[in-house]
């Protein structure tokens, strides 16, 4: 990997760490500030409640005035259950595709910001480039608020945030919003030769289950419906049903994992407060029956969804710099709306496609990096002019 220069060669170095979601991710920051450090880019390094994740944000130009916010995440899912042919933390390449973890989503992005850092820098910015990098969005976008509530004090108000989530390079719009949530049920567990002497968990969380299936009907049926997503509507699905531990064993505990993905103008905790009212009026049917259950409920993920802007001065800048239309919307969430809901601007545009992202042999393609680079290099321009 040493004989790799420029942007290929950053993206070596991003990918060689397994910067899994949920760990420790010093030894990612300290790749990603070394790329960063040069006289002239100021770097903050925000640290989570977890104190062993952070986030770093980086300005390049004139702080106090108002500019753009390139946005990745540095963790990747894990590689655990796939047949990689390579070793998917060696950048390895085939031809034109550069494969390993993370080269699509979204270490490609990251590494085009991190070429362009002494261009950027050479370059007579009257406006700034700010660099955001997150932590554990891959599972939730758990790390990202933490460095959006401290950006008052860090830069101006940014006129925009480009997302670099993989989309083809296509300014992306919208997204829905998302919410999973994890319900646990305990009842009394007993042998199965008298039923009567315990609480079958199983039954109440088969309720809920049942409850779900008719929300998410009612969701298909009745909408709200927004014709730029497919499906039109909010959805809600359980995904995970676990309990029991031996035919002859009453279950005392079980397990359901949901999730809701809601277009814009519904949120997800509207939908899941529907669930847990149900699952409050099954606790009050089991009490009162005799059977009396215990239940709680943990949040799993959450991401507000991504409205098209009212000002579409950033998708009309990404589509001249990219030289592709907006796509109205997309099926994945991102933290773009989560910039949104603080109040600046944001569009997706990156390289790669999602459908390569979290796969065996996940790859980027090296022209798709230097189109990448094209667009930054376009707005530094953009940038030098205003």
């Amino acid at each position: 990997m040493s004989t790799r220069s420029g942007v290929e060669a950053i993206l070596a170095d991003l990918v060689a760490v397994p910067s899994l979601p949920g760990r420790p991710n010093a030894v990612i920051t300290d790749c990603l500030r070394s790329h960063l450090s040069a006289p002239g880019v100021e770097i903050a390094v925000i640290p989570g409640p977890e104190g062993d994740r952070f986030n770093i944000f980086a300005t390049i130009g004139p702080r106090d005035k108002s500019g753009y916010i390139l946005s990745g995440h540095s963790d990747v899912v894990s590689v655990e259950g796939q047949d990689w042919t390579t070793d998917p933390f060696r950048l390895t390449q085939d031809g034109d595709r550069l494969v390993g973890r993370g080269t699509t989503d979204m270490k490609g992005f990251v590494a085009c910001v991190l070429s362009m850092v002494p261009e950027f820098l050479a370059t007579p910015l009257t406006r700034p480039i700010h660099i955001a990098i997150s932590y554990d969005e891959e599972i939730g976008c758990r790390g990202v608020g933490h460095m959006i509530a401290r950006l008052p004090e860090l830069c101006a108000p940014p006129l925009g945030c480009i997302v670099g989530e993989p989309s083809d390079m296509r300014p992306v719009l919208s997204h829905k919003g998302k919410q999973a949530l994890e319900i646990t049920i305990r009842g009394q567990a007993g042998h199965s030769s008298t039923p009567s002497a315990g609480v079958n968990a199983l039954y109440p969380a088969a309720e809920l289950v049942l409850a779900i299936r008719d929300r998410a009907a009612r969701l298909e049926s009745e909408g709200p419906f927004d014709q730029r997503f497919s499906p039109a509507h909010s959805t809600l699905q359980a995904g995970v049903m676990q309990g029991g531990s031996a035919v002859n064993i009453i279950p005392e505990l079980a397990r359901v994992q949901l999730e809701a993905r809601t277009i814009p103008g519904q949120s997800p905790e509207s939908i899941t407060a529907d669930i847990l009212a149900e699952l409050q009026a099954i606790c009050a049917r089991g009490e009162a029956a005799g059977r009396p259950i215990v239940a709680g409920w943990s949040e799993l993920s959450r991401y507000p969804a991504l409205s098209p802007n009212e000002d579409g001065s950033l998708a009309d800048l990404l589509a001249r710099l990219s030289g592709h239309p907006p796509l109205q919307s997309v099926s994945y969430g991102t933290e773009a709306g989560l910039f949104q809901a603080a109040g600046i601007p944001s569009v997706i545009c990156g390289p790669g496609s999602i459908t390569r992202a979290h796969r065996t042999d996940e790859f980027i393609l090296a022209s798709e990096l230097e189109t990448c680079r094209d667009m930054l290099r376009g707005l530094c321009a953009t940038l030098s002019r205003q």
